[in-house]
């Protein structure tokens, strides 16, 4: 039975990050922010607003999920990626590939 602190993906033992409350609160207030842009998008198309309104909407979302992303990455580059590399496991290195694959 896996732990429930495993990486669901890999098994990894105690793959968490040990974000601090502080952190965790700074996260947690951009995705509220995110969240309520959204509403405001539903809330637009809801009133059939302009679709050039909902477009500006949309990418001030998309910027902000942007963001968000960035400082997931720093924590994982600064804090998981370099911890393996410390410990001698090169594997990160091709999980950190995929990663950017994927916000390509």
């Amino acid at each position: 039975m896996k732990n429930k602190n495993n990486c669901p993906h890999c098994g990894t033992e105690n793959k968490i990050n040990a974000r601090t409350p502080q952190e965790i609160k700074a996260l947690e207030s951009r995705i509220n922010r995110i969240i309520g842009q959204l509403n405001g998008v539903k809330n637009m198309i809801a009133e059939n607003r302009y679709c050039a309104d909902v477009l500006l909407q949309l990418s001030a979302v998309s910027s902000a999920v942007k963001g968000l992303s960035s400082i997931i990455i720093e924590e994982h580059l600064s804090g998981c990626v370099a911890q393996k590399l410390k410990d001698g496991d090169e594997s990160v290195i091709q999980e950190v590939l995929e990663i950017f694959k994927r916000f390509g």
